[in-house]
């Protein structure tokens, strides 16, 4: 059936397209957290990761050997505090423009776009996803 080759296929390019994958580049604000911003009454910014996002990133350097990047367009110093606590080394904080370090993250780490797997959930990730091997968003991501 006409159908079930057009899946098998799909599934066969997207196989393709993991199989390829070295890196996973991550939005942090609604990707690793939970979109909320927690306020003390002195202004200090806290946010909510999931542990569940953490126990990932884990397995996937300890059994795959895929590391994990996170870029993102805040500058908030718990990005820094996850990113230790992960054993991310790379990160970038403050970039608004995300293709913009895109060169910088293949060059660092030796690969090419289709070997980068990227997370976002904004339309400020739309320019970056059109430019990598494979894209994922939240459930609750933009539309």
């Amino acid at each position: 059936m006409v159908i079930d080759k057009k899946i098998k296929d799909s599934n066969m390019n997207l196989k393709e397209k993991l199989e390829k994958i070295k890196l996973v580049l991550t939005d942090n604000d609604g990707v690793l957290t939970d979109t909320g911003v927690y306020y003390s009454e002195k202004g200090e910014e806290f946010k909510r990761y999931s542990i569940r996002d953490g126990m990932g990133v884990e397995r996937l350097k300890k059994h795959a050997g895929i590391e994990t990047v996170i870029i993102t367009g805040e500058k908030s110093g718990s990005v820094r505090a996850r990113a230790k606590k992960l054993n991310i080394e790379e990160y970038y904080l403050g970039v608004k423009h995300k293709t913009e370090i895109l060169p910088e993250v293949l060059k660092k780490n030796n690969i090419t776009p289709e070997n980068i797997a990227f997370i976002g959930d904004d339309v400020n990730d739309l320019e970056i996803m059109k430019q990598v091997g494979f894209t994922a968003s939240p459930s609750d991501g933009m539309d």
